[in-house]
């Protein structure tokens, strides 16, 4: 594997550690990159040589592909972003012959649009455009940022814009991949005691809370090989920037009366505050459900979204760890009770592999690890406890 080197801009990255471990990387990142920092703290890495080596000075990476991961932690995703450009450059002036960057929250990308009518944008209004007057179209600054750093593929997870992936797309020369876990979630509701679905999946009903939603409710429910899931369809209008109310789309499957005694999993990509997905979940209550619960992809934690999402209408949360801080007890704070985090490291681990051409058939099945804190009633001791 010495042809693959897997490096992280933060020392001790958990993240970055686990993807590196499950390719195979037997060396410590320690031991391939230095991650320097002067005293006035500017960011200078060294990928690290045989000091002895007077030959190969620039070309030390040469015929190499550097994968750096980049997840949230407790440096700001501004210095995050800066070290990940240089840590890319650095590849690049050594000879890499390709740098893949691993972001699964993609840094900078939910301002997707900017105030003008550009080849990105659609026609729109004025009163549209003018919402961004002032701003930066940050989501298009990244991407060519990252490309001139010497960045040549971005690998994410569930980016909800169709605007930044065409974007990212075009930027990287179609090799933009943005991840769907819709199997990761599917594995885990057939498999674990999270509900109960029915033999052919009479008892489970996918919920989209918005329009928005439903590609990913619907590539769910494929995955989850059930014949009978059925699909409830909201759709939510604003009265403020805090205040949401849903109504039953015609398009759904079923009817809220129809939720008598199932179980109700709503999907969805990304939760700050939690005021939408707890009326949502509200609503959904008013059919006498059994068991309501919620799997989003990004979990940004807050005390507000700890307050909303600890409603008795919300009997459990489902989310990945593409936001780290999430597997902090203290960040879950009161909701540790009813929160269920699905790691993907193994899961990324094996898409890398695999469009390195490597194989990753050790994943086949054992493509992700659960981590639940022993206040969710479902926790059971494992061996040794």
């Amino acid at each position: 594997m010495r042809d693959l080197i897997i490096v992280s801009s933060v020392s001790d990255d958990p993240f970055a550690i686990d993807i590196s471990h499950m390719c195979g990387q037997i060396e410590d990142m320690a031991d391939l990159i230095s991650l320097k920092v002067y005293a006035n703290t500017e960011f200078c890495p060294r990928y690290l040589s045989d000091e002895h080596d007077m030959e190969h000075i620039g070309r030390t990476l040469e015929g190499k592909t550097v994968v750096i991961c980049s997840a949230a932690t407790n440096h700001t995703r501004g210095s995050l972003v800066a070290r990940t450009l240089i840590l890319a450059r650095a590849a690049k002036d050594n000879g890499a012959r390709k740098v893949i960057l691993v972001e699964p929250d993609l840094f900078f990308s939910a301002q997707d649009r900017g105030p003008f009518r550009g080849e990105d944008e659609e026609l729109r209004p004025t009163e549209d455009l003018k919402k961004f007057d002032g701003q930066a179209f940050t989501a298009r600054l990244y991407a060519e940022l990252l490309k001139t750093s010497g960045v040549d593929a971005v690998i994410t997870v569930h980016n909800h814009s169709a605007k930044v992936q065409k974007l990212f797309s075009r930027t990287f020369g179609g090799e933009f991949y943005n991840l769907i876990p819709n199997e990761v979630y599917a594995d885990y509701i057939r498999y674990s005691d999270l509900i109960n679905p029915g033999k052919d999946g009479e008892n489970l009903v996918l919920c989209a809370p918005d329009k928005g939603a439903l590609p990913f409710v619907n590539q769910v429910q494929e995955s989850l090989g059930l014949s009978k899931v059925s699909r409830v369809i909201m759709q939510k209008s604003r009265a403020g920037e805090r205040q949401v109310s849903m109504t039953l789309s015609p398009e759904s499957d079923i009817g809220l009366k129809d939720l008598e005694g199932k179980d109700v999993i709503v999907l969805d990509d990304m939760v700050r505050t939690g005021s939408t997905i707890m009326e949502c979940c509200r609503r959904l209550h008013e059919g006498h459900p059994r068991r309501i619960c919620f799997a989003v992809t990004h979990f940004y934690a807050s005390p507000e979204g700890r307050e909303n999402l600890n409603s008795h209408d919300l009997d459990e949360i489902l989310t990945l760890n593409t936001i780290p801080s999430i597997l902090n007890r203290d960040t879950q704070g009161r909701l540790r009770k009813k929160m269920v985090v699905l790691k993907i490291e193994k899961w990324i681990a094996r898409f890398l592999l695999q469009h390195l051409g490597r194989d990753a058939s050790k994943f086949n099945r054992d493509f992700y690890s659960v981590d639940m804190s022993s206040k969710n009633p479902r926790w059971r001791p494992g061996p040794g406890r």
